[in-house]
């Protein structure tokens, strides 16, 4: 599995509803990123402010400054279900994710192993049942 390159795929799909934010996350940026809470409507994330519907990708994706790749404005603000991207292989697999590579599609175990190493520090920390 190679690194992230920014490529943007991922946030690609991130539009059209396909993200949420808990209320914690909404009422943190109301007051410290009204910037951000500008794009939240009755809960929902990503709305354009003028019409109400959702934008069909991320707003914040801009492309790199440095001319390849993608930055995400918002990246130490995002919301949680962009911290904890991607969950797993198949998803990756779905958006087309430049991080896999031919020999991860022959293993998918490995490769679920090497991704949640990979997103251990992004990730809540799983709670084993007895």
């Amino acid at each position: 599995m190679k690194n992230c390159n920014s490529c943007g795929k991922c946030c690609e799909t991130a539009g059209n509803g396909g993200l949420s934010a808990s209320r914690e996350e909404i009422d943190w940026w109301e007051t410290y990123r009204p910037d951000i809470a500008r794009y939240v409507q009755d809960g929902k994330i990503w709305m354009d402010p003028d019409t109400g519907d959702y934008f069909a990708r991320c707003p914040w994706l801009k492309p790199s400054p440095l001319g390849s790749g993608t930055v995400c404005e918002i990246y130490h603000d995002r919301p949680e279900d962009c911290r904890h991207y991607p969950v797993d292989i198949e998803q990756m697999i779905r958006h087309d994710c430049e991080m896999l590579e031919p020999r991860d599609l022959n293993d998918l175990k490995r490769a679920q192993i090497r991704l949640d190493t990979l997103m251990s520090d992004s990730r809540p920390p799983v709670i084993k049942q007895a």
